[in-house]
């Protein structure tokens, strides 16, 4: 038995976008300390988590907070590619990788909101 239907998660999609903003708010959460209390990186880490919840209990706030992460990330992202681009590869390659990951996970998940609509 697969651990989506455990979690009575009817969609692979819904499901990988939970992994996605749960791991992702764990990540930023645990770098918060390694990069000097950043307050961006605290606020994206939350967000990231509550949007997992929401999208997990299929709460019609869930998309606003997909849309205001999508907003953040990209501003982060975008500004982090501006100041290391050039200079540290393996973290432009991540920020890259992550800032595709947003994009297509905040489109699926704003495509599909019918299905969060109580």
């Amino acid at each position: 038995m697969s651990l989506g239907s455990r979690l009575n998660i009817e969609s692979r999609g819904m499901f990988a976008s939970l992994v996605f903003y749960l791991v992702a708010g764990i990540v930023f959460l645990a770098l918060l300390p390694m990069a000097g209390f950043p307050p961006q990186l605290g606020i994206i880490g939350i967000f990231s988590v509550i949007a997992a919840y929401g999208v997990f209990k299929k709460r019609n706030w869930a998309i606003w907070f997909v849309a205001v992460l999508f907003l953040a990330a990209t501003t982060f992202s975008v500004y982090m590619l501006y100041y290391y681009l050039l200079t540290d590869y393996i973290l432009s390659i991540a920020i890259v990788a992550y800032l595709v990951l947003t994009w297509v996970f905040s489109g699926y998940v704003v495509s599909k909101r019918r299905s969060f609509e109580s």
